[in-house]
């Protein structure tokens, strides 16, 4: 039986190349005749680059940006030939800033806009970029510093590349910004829909996880609102500006970006329509499978592109409540690694053993299927 095996990462324990990998061990085994095929996604989310690279062999390169703080910091791409793809959580991803220093508007995303023009000037003329799991909240605003955009008070003085200066913004400067050759094109991996502003947007749905107030909400979502109204109201009605904070605002206004499906993009990247065309089985998974994961998140979108009459079944961390009732989208059966209730600490710390033994009694099981 070959079995393409294409899971996104299970968040904060594996990424999607080792589950792909735990699980074809599993399957290797039972008692399953398998040729186990590992195919790691991305949606938009940490770890898409990775995938993406996985499959196509990319090259991991750095180079210096301004981090965070405002500091100079090593920033990873992946490249090959005038292809580059690079994911904003590298630089400003909430694992990558402590608790205690969890202040959306104060982070700067400079780094971005520094990158963007580097890979240009580098002869990059596709790059893509993954932009979930960012700790800042600025609007884009950040990055637009970053390709040379300045911006100002009432009073004159020049506002840092943060979330901060969406409160005190008056006028900008373009004189000195760089300018996006039309022959470059730069595509945003998403994998949230939601708009910039509003009860759905950026400020009041994220912005609590990145450690902002909700008595700030309010107020920077109408800062937000603003500036774009006046800078470019458009954007305010595109579904997906709110991915990253607001950078996928920031990067379709400022870098002339084209936001588009994560899984999808991913998808086509890695040439998954001829992997699958001669597969027996598809098995996707993440950590959590729910209600949200139905619009368009990893396993979804593998399971919508699986050709009919092969089948695809799911393997993650854990199954929500809020799932309808198999089979749905493709996927005939669903399965929790977890064998028994335990604290989330013990559960992430168990799940390459968790992983390995369901892997290998869904091989067992096939394998009944298959002698019989």
């Amino acid at each position: 039986m070959k079995v393409l095996i294409a899971p996104d990462s299970f968040k904060e324990s594996l990424p999607a190349k080792d589950v792909a990998e735990i699980i074809a061990e599993g399957l290797r085994q039972s008692l399953l005749d398998v040729e186990p095929v590992t195919c790691p996604v991305g949606d938009g989310g940490e770890g898409t680059v990775d995938a993406i690279s996985y499959s196509l062999e990319l090259k991991e390169t750095f180079t210096l940006v301004t981090g965070p703080f405002g500091e100079p910091v090593e920033m990873r791409y992946m490249e090959k030939d005038s292809l580059a793809l690079f994911e904003v959580a590298d630089l400003i991803g909430l694992g990558k800033i402590p608790v205690d220093q969890r202040r959306p508007l104060d982070l700067e995303t400079r780094g971005i806009g520094e990158l963007i023009c580097f890979l240009i000037k580098q002869g990059k003329k596709e790059i893509y970029i993954g932009v979930g799991g960012t700790a800042t909240n600025d609007g884009g605003l950040g990055l637009a510093v970053g390709l040379g955009y300045q911006f100002y008070d009432r009073e004159g003085r020049e506002l840092k590349a943060c979330g901060q200066s969406l409160l005190d913004w008056d006028s900008i400067r373009k004189e000195e910004a760089f300018k996006i050759p039309d022959d470059v094109q730069i595509q945003i991996l998403a994998d949230v829909s939601n708009p910039l502003c509003g009860l759905d947007g950026a400020t009041f749905i994220f912005g609590k996880q990145k450690g902002l107030s909700p008595n700030m909400f309010e107020q920077v979502d109408q800062a937000i609102n603003s500036f774009y109204e006046k800078h470019c109201p458009s954007i305010l009605t595109q579904a997906g500006m709110g991915a990253g904070g607001g950078l996928a605002a920031g990067l379709c206004d400022f870098a002339q970006a084209r936001l588009v499906s994560g899984i999808d993009s991913c998808l086509d990247l890695i040439d998954f329509n001829s992997k699958v065309v001669n597969a027996d089985l598809v098995i996707v998974g993440e950590g959590r499978l729910d209600h949200q994961s139905l619009s368009g998140k990893a396993p979804i979108g593998v399971a919508r592109r699986t050709p009919k009459g092969i089948p695809v079944i799911a393997i993650c961390g854990s199954l929500a409540d809020d799932l309808p009732s198999l089979p749905f989208e493709n996927i005939v059966g669903a399965f929790s690694i977890t064998k028994h209730p335990d604290s989330l600490e013990q559960l992430l710390k168990d799940v390459r053993e968790n992983l390995l033994f369901t892997a290998r009694n869904i091989g067992n099981l096939l394998s009944i299927e298959k002698s019989g």
